[in-house]
């Protein structure tokens, strides 16, 4: 059997995934594109995330890239101008909840980014000036706990307003359009 790999660019709104069972109205993937049965996303973005999210109809593939040596790459909006000090937190591990206990995130790279990236515009507006400033950085993580990036930065004073995956490994999110998607003949991790 010959598996299939895709590139989408998750845009805001939609789950990762394709089935919903609960009565609630969501956006699924399948909304997207026309993708062969078995599909699946290898990771999740939550609802309110954006970017890049690999599928593929490889178990196998699946497993290599939710591995902890592959790296995510993050950029990441966050409520007030971040400093230093809350970057060199992130990239020590900070205690963030999962599961109903407590959990030390494991180092990881972080730095703030000198300009606004180009991502092009959210499905939903997230704030204007009037409601104070915003900085972006960007996290790179090898581990994938349920809402990690958000709860890292809110952990150290920073909540985050929007979040884009923009890698995974050693592939881009690039050029592609919210919403866009391709086929590619094999994931370059």
């Amino acid at each position: 059997m010959q598996h299939r790999h895709f590139l989408i660019h998750k845009p805001y709104g939609y789950l990762s995934q394709f089935i919903y069972q609960l009565k609630r109205k969501k956006k699924l993937l399948g909304e997207l594109y026309d993708f062969p049965e078995g599909t699946m996303a290898i990771g999740r973005l939550d609802e309110d995330s954006e970017g890049l999210l690999l599928l593929t109809t490889d178990g196998m593939m699946s497993e290599i890239v939710r591995g902890k040596k592959v790296e995510k790459e993050y950029y990441v909006q966050v409520d007030g101008i971040i400093n230093q000090e809350a970057i060199e937190q992130l990239k020590n591990g900070v205690e963030i909840g999962f599961n109903g206990k407590k959990y030390t995130t494991k180092k990881c790279d972080a730095f703030i980014l000198k300009r606004t990236p180009e991502l092009g515009d959210r499905g939903k507006k997230i704030r204007d000036e009037r409601h104070g400033p915003t900085s972006w950085l960007s996290i790179t993580i090898n581990e994938g706990k349920f809402r990690q990036v958000r709860k890292m930065t809110s952990a150290v004073g920073f909540p985050t307003l929007r979040l884009v995956r923009i890698r995974v490994g050693n592939v881009l999110l690039n050029d592609l359009k919210a919403g866009e998607v391709i086929e590619v003949k094999e994931f370059q991790i």
